[in-house]
């Protein structure tokens, strides 16, 4: 479908799904998406980002997203982050209060969560395009199958892990991961969503950062500088 734009440390983990019929379709029906002129988010060299910044040999912690944000200029590749410059959405919001509140860490001005990233924290969304202003309107297009892979591909390693499941989708994939449900080597911290729709009910207050690193470093693994 695309192996020319898979990151060279996900290649192998991927191939098999990547070479599937579903995969050729997904491709294939995101071109015509494109000639149809219709407007897909992230733009195209983007769409892999989070594969690109978090190489799977160095990936600490993982948090999933749905799907790319729908609005202009949003999306760029990475769950629940913006490009500089672009107004912070409210689950990032609330993000970043957690945050505070959990490690003291003075809210950022800006979005954009690539510092993360660099740091080995899969910022990795369920699917990976959506058509602007149609949020989920690219699921079960097939890019479930790739994520899952990718996820799967993470949950095999022996390197202790961290995954980050806010709201039930979440949840719902990483209970697809065989790997998961059978481990111990790895810590699943589950919560409602960030988003203001269900923030209150449970995920502040939640403190999934410093449960993260504390897990890090009684691993023997460097924590994340949130």
């Amino acid at each position: 479908m695309m192996n020319e734009q898979i990151p060279e440390s996900w290649r192998a983990a991927l191939a098999g799904v990547l070479d599937a019929p579903s995969s050729r379709q997904l491709g294939g029906w995101l071109q015509a998406e494109e000639d149809a002129s219709k407007l897909v988010y992230p733009p195209r060299g983007t769409r892999l980002r989070a594969l690109e910044l978090t190489p799977l040999d160095q990936v600490k912690v993982v948090i999933l997203g749905q799907d790319p944000y729908h609005g202009p200029g949003q999306a760029h590749g990475l769950s629940f982050s913006v490009p500089e410059g672009v107004k912070v959405p409210p689950s990032l919001v609330n993000i970043y209060k957690e945050l505070e509140t959990d490690c003291g860490i003075a809210r950022r001005a800006d979005g954009n969560l690539e510092s993360w990233a660099r740091q080995g924290v899969l910022l990795l969304n369920n699917s990976l395009t959506v058509e602007a202003g149609l949020a989920g309107s690219h699921a079960r297009r097939g890019w479930d199958a790739i994520t899952d892979a990718a996820v799967a591909a993470v949950a095999a390693r022996n390197d202790p892990t961290v995954f980050i499941l806010w709201g039930s989708h979440a949840q719902g994939k990483a209970a697809r991961i065989s790997e998961l449900a059978e481990t111990s080597r790895h810590l699943v911290l589950k919560s409602v969503h960030p988003s203001p729709l269900s923030a209150h009910r449970g995920f502040f207050g939640s403190r999934p950062f410093s449960q993260a690193n504390a897990f890090l470093q009684k691993n023997g693994r460097n924590p994340i500088h949130w």
